[in-house]
């Protein structure tokens, strides 16, 4: 962010510029921050609330290159949301941040690229499409496979048919609809990996959704030959004050905030039975 805001405690004010309802229990702000120079990296998230409901850990679903313009997808949950969902265009909600570290980027170059999510875990890993999109030659074989309860709850169905024409997506649901707007398998997440057509050991994988399908999304592609340092997770979920000063996110001696919340599968291993 701006070099000259040192503290991160300090919530912005930032405009409503459009909203939308993305599903029947999901939607999208598009912010203008009244601050120049912010460098979100897709992945970090920041604490989104009001004077007087408190506020919410959220990531990004789209960062545009100046940074000047900013989304939030959020699914309707708890008192916070509930103000949240209430504001109109032109009104205004505060933010602090960005915190943690993102999804490393970096680490995906000359390598193919699983992205394995779950209802409204997309949002967060909207960002990493983009760039995957954007810098499409850097990369090998690219696969979505996106989980939710229904085809109806699916994200950015719009971006979904897009994004086809250049990357592998894939895509299930536990009950799907008689006629879905999009190719939908019926079942988890996890039914669509008979459906990689690529090595998992020179491949990277990043998961975020509900914690249980984190857990079994790992569990299965390490049995299916990928090294757990080649996974990825978010868990952002666990986070509240966002600055390590409530142990609230402290998984031994590291803290969601500071050290995550994307973290690779292997050093978080040992915990995720009690963490997913």
């Amino acid at each position: 962010m701006n070099k000259d805001r040192t503290n991160l405690l300090s919530p912005v004010a930032a405009i409503i510029d459009d909203k939308v309802h993305e599903t029947a229990d999901a939607f999208s702000l598009r912010l203008s921050p009244r601050v120049e120079d912010f460098n979100f990296r897709a992945g970090q998230f920041n604490m989104t609330g009001l004077p007087g409901f408190g506020e919410a850990p959220f990531s990004f679903s789209l960062i545009d290159e100046a940074g000047r313009a900013l989304v939030q997808t959020i699914r309707r949950a708890g008192n916070v949301v509930g103000a949240l969902e209430r504001l109109q265009k032109g009104q205004k909600l505060y933010f602090r941040g960005p915190y943690g570290n993102g999804w490393p980027l970096d680490m995906l170059k000359g390598r193919n690229v699983i992205i394995v999510a779950g209802g409204i875990g997309m949002a967060p890993l909207r960002p990493v499409v983009h760039h995957l999109l954007a810098n499409r030659a850097d990369f090998g074989q690219v696969y979505l496979l996106y989980g939710a309860k229904t085809d109806s709850d699916m994200l950015f169905k719009n971006d979904l048919a897009v994004w086809r024409d250049s990357i592998n997506v894939l895509l299930a649901a536990d009950s799907v609809s008689r006629r879905p707007a999009l190719e939908v398998r019926e079942g988890l997440v996890t039914c669509l990996f008979d459906r990689l057509r690529i090595p998992l050991s020179e491949s990277v994988t990043f998961t975020c959704g509900p914690q249980i399908m984190m857990k079994f999304a790992a569990a299965g592609l390490i049995m299916d030959g990928q090294d757990p340092a080649d996974i990825y997770v978010s868990l952002e979920r666990r986070m509240k004050c966002g600055v390590g000063h409530c142990g609230h996110c402290q998984i031994g001696a590291k803290y969601v905030c500071g050290d995550g919340p994307v973290f690779r599968f292997s050093e978080i291993q040992k915990y995720a039975d009690t963490l997913l």
